[in-house]
């Protein structure tokens, strides 16, 4: 479904009246009515026809969203009212919810089953439930809602990320992710670069510093156990980057050119993991700062990025020789 450029929105814009600092803390009342209205449209409130044994495709979804949320937070039901469906109990409590993380917790665990579920069976929400907007556009809109909102998060690859710079998003962050998801060896790597953003997300800082080493290991360790190179399973980042150097990811003629380049990687990430969240901290308790972690998360992503476009060059060269 279009966002609609109307008057109002555009005398905002005329005006300056737009946000140019991103909101990390809070979701608006107007972006949370705009997202129940993004999932209505997409997954549907039909009621009472014979799917699944009486419940219908949009009740099926309902119904275990709302299950793993009570799970989850230890309770039986997230409404106090009675006879009250699956659909009203998950988003009331969503719309007057004061905990933003719980707020984003029900965005991402919606959007989880519009990106997993609802995409599968497109052809049956569509044209059995009714549903109006399809899933990828679903996704596309949200991410709309929360830029235009000055809400600093973004749904991609099924999670919820922060956004702390628009230009290094766009550039850095989700060509890492883009990496990590093209090849099933690369699912580790992946999985630790998104831990590491969901640590970063909940202020737990020295966890996200610890994934984003564990991430930009795994991904050095996929690309060496992909091209047969020897290495040792328990091998630190110091000795994978050699492995990498000698067997020529980083190419010949590019070697003098990048002499500086196996310095940053030493000295970027491993070092800020080691001497800020990797060990023991005595006495002394070691805060870690948001500026230190986010520049670790960017620094992980330029890296990865960079592999994984040598990794390419070198598959493909492979490929010409065979």
């Amino acid at each position: 479904m279009a966002i609609f450029d109307l008057f109002s929105s555009r005398q905002k814009k005329a005006r300056g009246d737009v946000p140019d600092v991103y909101l990390y803390d809070s979701i608006p009342d107007k972006l949370r009515v705009q997202i129940v209205h993004i999932i209505k449209a997409t997954i549907g409130t039909r009621v009472n026809n014979s799917h699944y044994g009486g419940e219908t495709y949009s009740e099926v979804v309902y119904r275990e969203i709302h299950e793993i949320l009570c799970k989850e937070y230890g309770v039986f039901s997230l409404s106090q009212k009675h006879r009250i469906s699956h659909f009203e109990a998950v988003y009331d409590y969503f719309l007057y919810s004061e905990d933003f993380e719980e707020c984003l917790d029900i965005i991402e665990l919606s959007f989880k089953f519009i990106e997993f579920h609802v995409k599968g069976k497109q052809y049956q929400f569509t044209h059995e439930e009714g549903t109006k907007q399809e899933a990828n556009d679903a996704i596309d809109e949200l991410n709309q809602r929360f830029k235009e909102s000055g809400v600093g998060y973004e749904f991609l690859s099924g999670e919820i990320i922060r956004i702390d710079s628009q230009f290094i998003h766009s550039e850095v962050v989700k060509p890492t992710l883009s990496i990590l998801q093209g090849e099933n060896i690369f699912n580790g790597a992946r999985d630790e670069f998104l831990s590491a953003h969901s640590h970063y997300r909940s202020q737990r800082y020295k966890e996200a510093l610890v994934d984003c080493l564990k991430s930009f290991e795994s991904t050095m360790k996929a690309i060496c156990e992909k091209h047969g190179w020897q290495f040792g399973k328990n091998d630190t980042a110091k000795k994978l980057i050699n492995v990498c150097l000698t067997n020529n990811l980083i190419p010949v003629y590019m070697q003098e050119q990048f002499s500086q380049f196996r310095a940053l990687l030493e000295s970027g990430v491993p070092t800020v993991r080691n001497k800020e969240g990797g060990h023991g901290q005595g006495s002394e308790i070691k805060n870690v700062s948001e500026t230190m972690v986010s520049y670790t998360l960017h620094l992980t992503a330029t890296n990865i990025v960079f592999l994984g476009e040598c990794e390419k060059k070198v598959n493909k060269a492979k490929q010409a020789d065979a």
